[in-house]
């Protein structure tokens, strides 16, 4: 366990490098729940927050995949760093940025057979006709996400955080803009409804690519970092071991939303309220999920740069105070959840059928939200030791194996509804948890072996067991 000597001393550099990251997750999620809302306000409410939902939930499956695979970054470039090895760290940034080329068009192949997919998957047919617009204008903002996550990959790794933040709150003003333009017809624009938020959030995306790759020159230039003069060739064994290490996590990230879009579908098939109160509830559990992603980002690099200086005792002492922080905080969501649910729900929609789903949903929320905290931060901590396969093959049993046919069974055979699904993700999420926590700290004991003496220094006087 941490003792209070080490959570003390490691809370501080934990808070500075997490803090900025979780402002960038929060403005990340707050670009959804914009668009959500604004929709919302539509005269067709639930039809136009359900075509948000199933198109969102589909288009992060394959976005996330891809911005996955870049995550292998965080890993590379963190040790790299933490060794003084800077053009080592901007070698694998040249080399991301090749491999998001070469995965964009890949990735966008399956846009273009969404319309199809809803119907075998018998959406409602109002939905779908709102819902294949608003999903290729997301698309046309792939690229600038790509672009986005590789150098952020980079520049966060390397402690540069604060940009981060400013690129994603500064980009929920655009957002906010272009959504109040476009969906609504103001300033001589055509009132675009749904699609007109689609098209905000690609332009939104352009602007943040734009903001990190301008950042990362402009610090260049000041600095003298010599980042214009790392060599631009094709580096097929550092683009290997990005794939390497980046697949697993893709496939760990991508199991994890897949499982949430699918439920959605499955959700789809109640009617608009249900998927309405669905998607109500997934942006409020997911908002709170920003806070422990951001942890989690920090945790990897700080695991990560540690491992690089060869300090395997205050990787451990990284790692598991970023553990207790992400579980704290989710540990306090939980309790809003359940005291304030209907007053969330009305932040979204007056419908009071949707309301009324939507309470019950959030209590299953909250019953997860502590072991959302553990395994997402414990994921990160794991990352930056170069591990990304135990998430992956946890996430698939929970989710997959377990989790979501218990949930379609209580769904459909015992007609529990949407808090049917949402039960069965909360089991799942709750072994995660757990089972990720027990991973960390096998993880531990084998860095502490490596290293006999730091091991004995990180029992005696860092207390992490």
């Amino acid at each position: 366990m941490l003792r209070l000597r080490t959570l003390r001393a490691e809370m501080r550099p934990t808070l500075r490098l997490a803090l900025p990251l979780v402002l960038a997750e929060i403005g990340w999620m707050t670009m959804g729940i914009v668009d959500t809302v604004m929709v919302g306000h539509l005269p067709d409410s639930a039809n136009s927050i359900g075509a948000v939902s199933i198109s969102s939930s589909i288009f992060n499956v394959v976005a996330f995949f891809g911005g996955g695979v870049l995550i292998g970054l965080d890993t590379l470039v963190a040790q790299a760093f933490g060794a003084g090895k800077r053009e080592d760290c901007h070698r694998s940034l040249v080399n991301g940025i090749y491999l998001s080329v070469v995965m964009t068009p890949l990735l966008m192949a399956p846009v273009w057979f969404f319309g199809p997919l809803l119907q075998a998957l018998h959406i409602d047919p109002v939905v779908a006709r709102l819902a294949v617009p608003y999903m290729k204008a997301l698309a046309i903002g792939l690229f600038p996400l790509m672009l986005y996550f590789a150098v952020r990959r980079c520049i966060q790794a390397m402690n540069m955080v604060r940009p981060v933040a400013f690129a994603l709150v500064t980009a929920n003003l655009i957002n906010l803009l272009f959504n109040w333009v476009l969906i609504y017809g103001k300033w001589g624009a055509p009132a675009m409804g749904v699609v007109g938020s689609g098209w905000s959030t690609a332009l939104a995306r352009l602007y943040m690519a734009l903001v990190l790759v301008g950042y990362l020159l402009w610090y260049d230039r000041r600095h003298r970092t010599e980042l214009l003069k790392t060599p631009v060739n094709i580096d097929f064994t550092r683009i290997r071991r990005l794939i390497i290490l980046g697949l697993p996590a893709a496939t760990q990230i991508t199991l994890e939303i897949s499982v949430f879009a699918l439920t959605a579908a499955l959700i789809g098939r109640l009617g608009a309220v249900p998927l309405a109160a669905h998607q109500i509830a997934l942006n409020t559990v997911a908002f709170t999920y920003m806070v422990p992603l951001g942890i989690s980002s920090a945790a990897a690099v700080r695991v990560g740069q540690a491992i690089g200086r060869k300090d395997p005792a205050g990787a451990a002492d990284a790692g598991g105070t970023a553990i207790f922080v992400g579980a704290a905080f989710m540990l306090a969501a939980s309790v809003l959840l359940l005291v304030f649910p209907r007053a969330i729900a009305r932040m979204y929609t007056p419908d009071e059928a949707v309301i009324r789903t939507t309470i019950l949903l959030l209590a299953a929320g909250a019953a997860f939200q502590l072991f959302d905290g553990l395994q997402t931060v414990a994921t990160g901590a794991l990352r930056g030791a170069g591990d990304t396969r135990t998430p992956m093959l946890c996430h698939f049993t929970a989710y997959w194996i377990i989790g979501l046919p218990l949930g379609a069974w209580l769904c459909f055979r015992r007609h529990w509804g949407a808090f049917g699904l949402w039960a069965g993700l909360s089991l799942a999420l709750i072994l995660i948890g757990v089972v990720l926590l027990f991973a960390w700290r096998r993880t531990v004991r084998r860095l502490v072996m490596a290293v006999p003496a730091v091991g004995s220094r990180l029992n005696v006087e860092r207390g992490e067991a």
